[in-house]
């Protein structure tokens, strides 16, 4: 019989705590939630303050029977779900199952799985925090209030399997607004002149930066060759030259949002995979003859603090590593985002000493990558600013200004360990400017204009779309792997090169919602709304006047949607071919896994075929017919006209359904090496490439 048992939510976190605890404590795992809403049901009683309904969760009875008998023989029970909301409401509903007093010191917390923070936790327990657990039931019955009203109205007057929620419909709105100012865009044309200097067999680049002191945008051809004509010679003097000494700071360590960010842009992790990961690393991985270790602290964080203990261990090993020069003389202000909660650390190595090589043989390849870049991130969080040394010089020649720049790096800092990832191709190598002096004489050659246009804005990767949320307050960093995977899932969006496009369901579906529910989709009501939670959990407003508040006014907006809305019959399409087996015309469907062609003599004929997936662009040769994805014999990807053979337009670079500003030739999009660039394929039109 053992003295304490301890119940966590997972087997691994466990088997990991129990090490630390000895032979009197018993660790078992609860699996996550033992209760919830009925599927079935609504599960929150309207009339009666909003009471939720909670059922055990079908399959979890053995666990429970299990923890009883444990309970029941123990001395005393410990709850140790997680450090947040999701882990307080289930040391709440263990609490209630096992008949536990939630106000005696039933609950311990810690922020990592180490020996100390174990043992730290456990001698000072505390009740359990039903400000934390309040927090927790008001968004699940308000997402239940949205989800379980709007889903079977979508059902009805759409088609079966939609659904509506809070976050997810912001998230989709916010991919379609992207789509619509891309599809509006109007590009508009702008003219660059680079030029090549030479000073003394050393050359350097410069760009036309203006006229007699001004600064100047050419707009035009015309006003190109304005400038070119008043040029005289290759002589350029030098006017001007800046040297200054510039600081860059590291960033600091990651949150739960600039975890899945950076995963996303240096790993090419999906959300999902980044917190799968994190998860594993935070519970636990056996070291061998160490044991099995938390690698890191909680990875479901909005605070960029890090304790006293964690920052001292990093410095020491900063100077035994690097030197002394490389320690942060001055101690950073953390950054605090409005929305921010401060109920944890960053997430950072439990222990700096850990470092990514001595753990490598015992991680997955992808485990080590995602702990190495959490790791770098953290050490060069604690280390000196880098120092450049930049160089800007103005040139002249006939009161026409070219301007170069350079840099170089004066010591490296931080930049030896780590440095942050753009959405944006961004060039991190040295820009050398040779030695110059003010009034001396370069030699300008190779002066060459170049057209441009402006482009659309980029549609949102997975880690532009977090990035945008969290800025929003949309959500909490914990909410966006399941919100992104919702949207796919429902067939709202898909992803073409990491990127979504919002599908013609996606469309519908928020053009109803707009229409009767506009209040769910405006991103301050939501942003508000989570404020809302957040006092909640700060035990400022009660959750029954949170939520109240919320559904008198969506009470109203659902009976009009109820009597208003009109039913939308997605029509099928036409697939332009007859059926194989009896002759009728074939249509497209949509299915569990996407678009198919069927006949349309369903049910008297079963016959369906996969179809080729459209990207909505004419075909450029017959303009008939559509361009499709195709695939090679050897499985490379294609595109070519759906009337083939009949034409046999054929391209390896994706077509765009905008046409070339500068000839209206087809655009395509061509993969690079580190992103995609937007060609012409008549004339010399060119976008900047984008990663």
């Amino acid at each position: 019989m053992s003295d304490y048992l301890v119940i966590v939510e997972s087997p691994a976190k466990a088997k990991t705590i129990e090490r630390y605890l000895g032979k009197k404590y018993k660790v078992k795992a609860s699996m996550g939630h033992i209760r919830d809403l009925p599927k079935s049901q609504m599960g929150v009683d309207i009339d009666n303050g909003y009471e939720p309904k909670y059922i055990t969760i079908r399959g979890k009875g053995p666990v429970i029977k299990e923890l009883k008998t444990a309970a029941k023989k123990a001395k005393k029970v410990f709850l140790a779900a997680d450090p947040d909301r999701e882990g307080e409401a289930i040391a709440w509903h263990l609490a209630h199952m096992l008949e536990l007093d939630i106000d005696s010191d039933c609950r311990v917390v810690f922020n990592e799985i180490t020996k100390d923070a174990i043992r730290e936790s456990f001698e000072h327990p505390r009740a359990i925090n039903m400000h934390l657990v309040d927090a927790q039931q008001a968004r699940r019955v308000l997402d239940r209030l949205v989800g379980y009203n709007i889903s079977p109205l979508l059902w009805k007057k759409v088609k079966k399997g939609l659904s509506a929620g809070r976050v997810q419909s912001v998230a989709l709105r916010l991919i379609i607004d992207r789509e619509k100012e891309i599809k509006e865009f109007q590009p508009e044309e702008y003219w660059s002149i680079q030029a090549e200097f030479i000073k003394q067999n050393e050359a350097f680049t410069a760009f036309f930066y203006g006229m007699d002191g001004q600064r100047m945008d050419l707009k035009n051809e015309g006003e190109v060759k304005a400038v070119l004509q008043r040029i005289k010679g290759h002589s350029f003097k030098v006017q001007s030259v800046t040297r200054k000494e510039r600081k860059r700071n590291p960033v600091p360590p990651f949150t739960t949002s600039s975890l899945q960010q950076e995963a996303a842009r240096k790993l090419n992790f999906r959300t999902k995979k980044t917190m799968m990961l994190a998860q594993q690393l935070y519970e636990g991985i056996d070291l061998g003859s160490e044991g099995t270790v938390g690698l890191i602290t909680y990875m479901r964080t909005d605070s960029t603090r890090v304790s006293a203990t964690a920052q001292n261990e990093a410095l020491s090993y900063i100077e035994v590593s690097f030197g002394k020069e490389y320690i942060a003389q001055e101690k950073r202000k953390e950054k605090k985002n409005n929305n921010a909660q401060d109920a944890h650390e960053a997430i950072r190595p439990t222990s700096v000493f850990r470092d990514p090589n001595s753990v490598k043989p015992y991680l997955s390849r992808d485990q080590y990558r995602l702990y190495k870049l959490i790791w770098e991130r953290f050490v060069a969080s604690q280390m000196a600013p880098a120092l450049l040394d930049t160089m800007s010089v103005d040139l002249e020649n006939e009161g026409v200004i070219f301007r170069a720049s350079g840099s170089k790096v004066k010591f490296a800092g931080f930049m030896k360990v780590y440095v942050e990832g753009t959405d944006d191709q961004t060039d991190e190598q040295n820009h050398l400017l040779p030695e110059l002096e003010e009034e001396e004489t370069v030699i300008g050659k190779d002066i060459e204009p170049k057209q441009h246009f402006t482009q659309p804005p980029p549609r949102y990767t997975e880690a532009r779309l977090v990035k945008t949320l969290e800025e929003l307050g949309i959500g909490r960093p914990s909410t966006y792997a399941p919100t992104l995977d919702t949207i796919q899932k429902r067939n709202y969006v898909t992803l073409e090169n990491k990127r979504f496009v919002p599908t013609e369901l996606g469309e519908i579906i928020i053009e109803l919602m707009l229409e009767f529910f506009p209040e769910i989709l405006d991103v301050e009501f939501t942003a508000k709304m989570e404020k809302s939670l957040d006092e909640i959990e700060e035990g400022k407003v009660d959750w029954v006047e949170v939520i109240d508040e919320f559904y008198r006014g969506f009470e109203k907006s659902l009976q009009i949607a109820e009597k208003e809305m009109k039913e939308v019959e997605i029509k099928d399409e036409p697939a332009g071919i007859d059926c194989e087996e009896c002759g009728s015309p074939m249509v497209y469907k949509m299915g569990r896994f996407g678009k198919f062609v069927a006949c349309s003599n369903f049910p008297a004929c079963r016959h369906t075929k996969p179809i080729l997936k459209e990207i909505g662009v004419k075909c450029p040769q017959c303009h008939e017919g559509n361009i499709v994805e195709r695939s090679s014999k050897k499985k490379r990807l294609f595109y070519g006209c759906d009337r083939f053979p009949d034409c046999d337009f054929m391209s390896w670079d994706k077509p765009l359904s905008r046409s070339c500003p500068k000839c209206k030739g087809l655009l395509v999009e061509k993969k690079l090496k580190k992103g995609m660039q937007v060609q012409c394929i008549k004339c010399d039109y060119e976008e900047e490439p984008q990663s």
